[in-house]
């Protein structure tokens, strides 16, 4: 059983100066290093359409996505000119990314470095420590975080202040969850899940999604085993939607890892207000109110319908600091 790197929740993406609504920071101060904790990201609902050709096959999605408190931490760090750039993993569970076969070039925080510094006209001279918390391959977007992460991180480390469109416009090229990512929170995913729609703090919409059990404590059943979303998508195209799920990937993904459905049922009936599968698995998400908090454990532990058991908060937004 581990707990996350521990963080408060926060309301805003925050450095040493204010922050203006839309942009990512007005740091003035060039920093060397600038260092960002990118939350998890789950999807409370995710309700799946038909694949769209000009998507390359992508499906369409209207989700709606809150950021949970397991953090990578993304470091990027100016290099000499000419000198290219580097990457430095550490984590207790790397999964494929730490294997000999792992062509760096590919990692998702390197993709975002080249994107940003493309369409920047910047030289991509920057060393990329991650720290991974976040399971990887679990549905819970640590890929979409590192590249979310990489794209906060040189906004500041090259004094770009772009404001939080333009570098959604970057990462949407990159991904249906890193635009999202950036900013964490809750919000409304259109199209492939890109296109972004804040869902503020304090709305008469956060509420509503408090009231149904969608804040607080929360508990991440995680697994040793990962799930392929490419599977998992060919699954739904067979078996479609479970009746009732507001995943319509979680029938799909249960097919495929049973534990997961075992989980769901375990963390309900000792007290979770919502348990489901985390976006295309296998991990289980259990919002569990604090007197309940034990019991899913204690459940979870008994019934070994999961492999580990990570505590986290929600919604969960992204910090920056120099």
């Amino acid at each position: 059983m581990i707990d996350p790197h521990p963080a408060p929740v926060t309301a805003a993406v925050h450095s040493a100066n204010a922050v203006l609504p839309g942009a990512v920071t007005v740091d003035t101060v060039t920093a060397d290093t600038v260092t960002v904790d990118v939350p998890a990201k789950t999807n409370l609902t995710l309700h799946v359409g038909a694949p769209r050709a000009e998507w390359g096959g992508r499906h369409a999605l209207d989700t709606i996505y809150c950021g949970v408190g397991v953090y990578d931490t993304v470091t990027v760090t100016r290099k000499e000119p000419g000198t290219g750039f580097s990457l430095d993993l550490s984590g207790g569970h790397l999964g494929d990314l730490a294997s000999t076969g792992s062509d760096m070039r590919r990692n998702h925080a390197v993709l975002a470095l080249y994107a940003l510094a493309e369409a920047a006209g910047h030289a991509p001279d920057v060393a990329i420590r991650l720290e991974k918390r976040i399971p990887v391959a679990a549905g819970l977007g640590g890929g979409s975080a590192d590249a979310a992460g990489t794209l906060l991180g040189l906004n500041e480390l090259w004094g770009l202040h772009w404001p939080m469109d333009r570098l959604r416009a970057v990462a949407a090229t990159l991904g249906a969850d890193m635009p999202f990512c950036l900013t964490g929170g809750y919000a409304h995913g259109t199209g492939f899940g890109e296109r972004i729609e804040p869902i503020e703090p304090g709305s008469e919409a956060a509420r509503t999604l408090a009231d149904r059990g969608f804040a607080g404590q929360v508990l991440i059943g995680a697994y040793h085993d990962a799930l392929s979303t490419p599977a998992v998508y060919a699954a739904f195209d067979q078996l479609g939607a479970g009746d009732g799920e507001e995943n319509h990937l979680q029938h799909a993904a249960v097919a495929l890892h049973p534990r997961s459905g075992e989980a769901i049922a375990d963390a309900l009936r000792a007290g979770a207000r919502q348990a489901f599968v985390s976006g295309s698995g296998p991990s289980v998400i259990a919002f569990v109110p604090d007197d309940a908090v034990a019991a899913v454990r204690l459940a979870w532990t008994a019934s070994r319908s999961v492999d580990r058991i990570i505590s986290a908060t929600a919604p969960a937004v992204p910090r920056v600091s120099l």
